[in-house]
C-alpha cells in the first residue's frame, strides 16, 4: 500500500541545519523550563497546552520520530512531568537524525568490481 504524497511530506525528515537545531533545542528547554517553574502551582491545563506547542514546534523543526510520542505521554504523568524530558527527547532525535543523515550520503569515490 502506498502512501499519498502528503501523507510521505509530512513523516519526512528534514535536513539538520544548524538553526534548525538550535531552535529545537531552545523549544525543549524553553518548554521545561517553563513546565518546572509552574508546576509546583498545579497548572494542569497549561502544562497540557505548553506539551502540545513542544510538540508541534519540534516536530515541525526536526521532523516527527517516534520518540517524541513517548515524551508526550510522559507529559501527563503527575512526578514526571517536572523532568526536563522535552530537551532530552530533541537530544536524542538530534542525534539519531544526525546519524541518519550521514548514513545517508553515499562515499564519493566507489569503485565496482
Amino acid at each position: 500500500m502506498k502512501l499519498p504524497r502528503i501523507v510521505k511530506s509530512a513523516f519526512r525528515a528534514p535536513k539538520l541545519t544548524r538553526m534548525r537545531v538550535i531552535l529545537a533545542i531552545g523549544v525543549a528547554v524553553l518548554a521545561d523550563s517553563i513546565q518546572i517553574l509552574l508546576g509546583p502551582f498545579g497548572w494542569t491545563i497549561g502544562d497540557q497546552i505548553i506539551d502540545v506547542i513542544a510538540m508541534a514546534l519540534t516536530s515541525w523543526l526536526l521532523g516527527f520520530h517516534w520518540l517524541l510520542l513517548p515524551t508526550f505521554a510522559i507529559e501527563f504523568v503527575p512526578v514526571l512531568e517536572d523532568m526536563p524530558t522535552w530537551t532530552a527527547c530533541v537530544v536524542a532525535v538530534i542525534a539519531l537524525r544526525k546519524r541518519e543523515q550521514r548514513i545517508a550520503v553515499p562515499p564519493k569515490h566507489t569503485i565496482d568490481v
